[in-house]
């Protein structure tokens, strides 16, 4: 039924002569007619529709880019109207896929764009199938384990990719150019890494607007041919504070990493590299290990949580315990969690990285 809805305002709006809805951006000389006709033939894969997923597909296909392949696991929560611009409230009322109530409210904005929504957990192998025909990735997730294996898509396959972040007033990106710039796992010890999630200190909209502001210019500039415009360097900024900083890290590219060195592996397109996902048989539980330990810091993480003022919080040395309506999150020193009260792996995943980033 949705997909007639969308063929059939399509159809119509290629059958009606319109008013040249681009006129101003034709007019801007960077972009011109060329640029715009560019942009039309454009296919560009958004993994995340939450709140720079969807100011990033708004302003893509406002701007006439042809076609939008958008990724998202999630569905629309009450919490997420404050800043993700595509969702209404009938759609948190109804629970509503992300990817699929932000490809209603971009249909409705420009039917002349294709757009296909997807309710997945990505990871490699959907990668893989989502790959074919695409110009540019933009990076709208949540946690880095994604982040990686983008990263390793965007140099296995030699497409660029646009990374950013934002939580409480602070935001990152950084455009990413297999061959020419540092890849993600060289930055790993440049790129300021924290627990911080939007769920645990909050965001604010501008900070939001403002990575979607210099992600989606940084996607023209490629899209219409203009690589020589690109800033080239790293980009944090904290509103509140009104601290901004614009930092070159060329240097920071490594001739032996395994992502985009000479001998690259693609290592975060590996099982090993992943996040092991386990059902626990007859526990109604699911444990979450880290590719890698991190040391947390759990009275730390504990404070935060109890900020949030959503769920019950008890800390002892080994091990934390925040129970959230039916579902209980117990995390131990090293990263690895058990969520209880749930048998769906994505489900965890979400809850995992909503609260511990």
């Amino acid at each position: 039924m949705e997909r007639d809805q969308t063929q059939t305002q399509q159809q119509q709006a290629q059958e009606q002569p319109l008013p040249d809805r681009y006129s101003r951006q034709r007019l801007f000389a960077p972009i011109g007619p060329a640029g715009q006709d560019q942009l039309a033939q454009a296919k560009v894969l958004i993994v995340g529709a939450g709140a720079l997923g969807t100011g990033i597909a708004e302003t893509l296909v406002r701007a006439g880019v042809g076609h939008l392949v958008i990724a998202d696991r999630d569905y629309v929560e009450w919490s997420n109207l404050q800043r993700q611009q595509l969702f209404s409230e009938a759609d948190a009322a109804g629970r509503l896929p992300k990817a699929i109530a932000a490809k209603q409210r971009l249909t409705a904005i420009n039917s002349l764009v294709q757009i296909d929504a997807h309710v997945v957990d990505v990871d490699p192998e959907e990668l893989e199938g989502f790959i074919p025909g695409i110009d540019l990735i933009m990076d709208a997730t949540d946690n880095f384990d994604t982040r990686l294996m983008i990263n390793d898509i965007s140099q296995k396959y030699r497409i660029p990719w646009i990374y950013g972040g934002c939580v409480g007033s602070y935001g990152i990106t950084y455009t990413i150019v297999p061959g020419e710039t540092p890849c993600l796992n060289c930055l790993l010890g440049t790129v300021p890494l924290g627990g911080d999630t939007c769920d645990t200190v909050g965001v604010i909209p501008p900070a939001v607007q403002t990575v979607v502001a210099h992600q989606t210019t940084e996607a023209l500039k490629l899209l219409t041919g203009h690589p020589e415009a690109l800033r080239g360097t790293l980009l944090t900024f904290d509103l509140w504070r009104n601290e901004q900083a614009s930092i070159k890290v060329g240097s920071a590219k490594q001739e032996g990493c395994l992502s985009c060195g000479n001998g690259a592996t693609y290592p975060y397109l590996s099982a090993s590299s992943h996040r092991k996902t386990e059902v626990l048989c007859g526990r109604d539980t699911v444990q979450i290990r880290p590719a890698a330990k991190r040391k947390v810091q759990l009275p730390e993480m504990a404070k935060k949580l109890e900020r949030l003022q959503e769920g019950t919080v008890e800390v002892n040395p080994f091990l934390l315990s925040f129970s959230i309506a039916e579902r209980r999150l117990v995390l131990f020193a090293d990263g690895r969690a058990l969520i209880h009260g749930t048998q769906d792996p994505s489900e965890a995943r979400t809850i995992y990285d909503r609260y511990l980033g």
